[in-house]
């Protein structure tokens, strides 16, 4: 890898792709037809790159200046939809079981690889503040998630799943430390394998930062 620009190219659309499939299954959970999946799949996958931008003045958002990853996002969505529609006209309790681990997955993996583009983007353009690279690493993983929970009417991931920002944000602070030992792409794969690592972890033994329960 010649330069964290091409990494960061390439966990872009990792994270679109894997975002979008995620989206997509939660509308298909939730018996949405084919717009809503639609939808949902796309604001996944952008809705974290656009509240980067803003955050980082770039205008007008990367979405609107370059359509590939709104493409990416439109095509996997579609895919999926596709698929359960040929599959089955019905969602039964195992079917919707397999597809929680199938969106587990592509969430965390989409969660991952936006925490890195999100840091990549903001060096890419002059940034080297510590708390905001913290920031935009994890409003990248965490905001296209947290839109589409709102538009399909749930609880973000963010306010109730295993460690999920949290993964992002310890990440991120990964990133600052190692990336004064070895070089900045090898810090931003160390940074993903972190937060890919602690997210699969929380699910696998449901761990949860401390809430109040009646």
């Amino acid at each position: 890898m010649n330069n964290y620009f091409d990494l960061n190219s390439i966990f872009d659309i990792i994270g679109t792709i894997a975002f979008a499939i995620s989206g997509a299954l939660f509308g298909a959970k939730k018996n949405m037809d084919v717009l809503g999946v639609l939808v949902l799949g796309i604001v996944t996958a952008l809705g974290g790159g656009f509240i980067r931008d803003l955050v980082l003045g770039i205008t007008p958002p990367n979405m609107f200046q370059n359509s590939t990853n709104a493409i990416i996002a439109t095509l996997s969505s579609l895919l999926v939809f596709l698929i359960l529609y040929i599959k089955t006209d019905k969602i039964d309790k195992k079917l919707i079981n397999h597809l929680s681990k199938i969106m587990t997955i592509s969430d965390t993996i989409g969660l991952a690889s936006f925490t890195i583009t999100g840091i990549a983007t903001a060096i890419s353009v002059g940034h080297e503040e510590k708390f905001l690279l913290v920031f935009v690493g994890t409003v990248t993983g965490v905001g296209g998630g947290a839109i589409r929970d709102v538009l399909s009417g749930s609880v973000p991931f963010i306010f109730r799943e295993q460690i999920y920002a949290g993964a992002c944000i310890l990440g991120s602070f990964v990133f600052l430390i190692v990336r004064h030992f070895v070089p900045t792409d090898i810090s931003l794969i160390i940074c993903f394998l972190t937060v890919l690592i602690v997210r699969l972890i929380a699910v696998k033994k449901n761990l949860n930062l401390p809430k109040i329960t009646d």
